[in-house]
């Protein structure tokens, strides 16, 4: 394998099926609660089994997409598939700073209480990290990419456009993204990739059936891991 086949076409596959699939699923299932940080808190507060499961699901799809656009990119003109992934991909490193704080915040909750946690929330929330300077890049990114698949012809015009549309995903610590722009964004994420990520696992040869074992069983050792930690 060549540097520029890694990750592999398996990883990018399962990328671009799961990673958007759970950043939608994370996002439906905190569906009622305020988007603003003090509602995201009160729901955690009111419901916490609900709001980690739809925070680590989300979590889990930005971590997904890294290999879903390298993929894309790979079909793309050098150019615009290079700047597109390494925007898209700075900005996903953004996307998992604000998951940590997000989950801190959450504990705080659970340690302070819900009105402390906010106060304490709203007191720093607008302290600067490094991460503030990433965020525009994903929204560009995406539509970079978006341009690149369109010129590229790697897809169709509509599926361009829905690919495009994930630039209006709002981000930040405790955002809910449960709106109907984010919903609409997230859905054109999927159509845009999950069609992809089918075909690039079904062209090819099946994986090595030790590579099934060892990723099957990950599963279960990284749960137990994060239990210990």
């Amino acid at each position: 394998m060549t540097s520029t086949e890694l990750p592999g076409r398996w990883v990018e596959g399962v990328g671009m099926i799961l990673g958007p699939l759970l950043l939608l699923a994370g996002v439906l299932t905190r569906i009622g609660a305020d988007d603003f940080f003090t509602g995201q808190l009160a729901a955690h507060a009111a419901r916490p089994g609900e709001m980690t499961l739809s925070y680590g699901l989300f979590a889990a799809g930005v971590v997904l997409l890294w290999p879903a656009v390298t993929g894309l990119a790979r079909r793309l003109e050098p150019g615009w598939g290079r700047w597109g992934v390494t925007l898209v991909v700075l900005g996903l490193f953004g996307r998992v700073f604000h998951a940590g704080v997000s989950h801190l915040a959450f504990q705080l909750v659970d340690v302070l209480g819900l009105e402390a946690a906010q106060r304490v929330v709203a007191g720093t929330y607008g302290a600067f990290h490094v991460f503030k300077a990433v965020n525009v890049c994903i929204m560009v990114g995406w539509i970079v990419l978006a341009v690149g698949a369109y010129r590229a012809r790697a897809l169709g015009v509509a599926r361009c456009v829905a690919l495009g549309l994930t630039a209006a995903l709002p981000l930040g610590v405790l955002k809910g993204s449960s709106d109907p722009v984010s919903l609409v964004a997230l859905a054109g994420l999927a159509v845009a990739l999950v069609p992809l990520g089918v075909t690039t696992l079904r062209t090819g040869p099946a994986p090595r059936w030790w590579a099934v074992a060892l990723t099957v069983g990950l599963v279960p050792v990284a749960y137990l891991l994060g239990l210990v930690g």
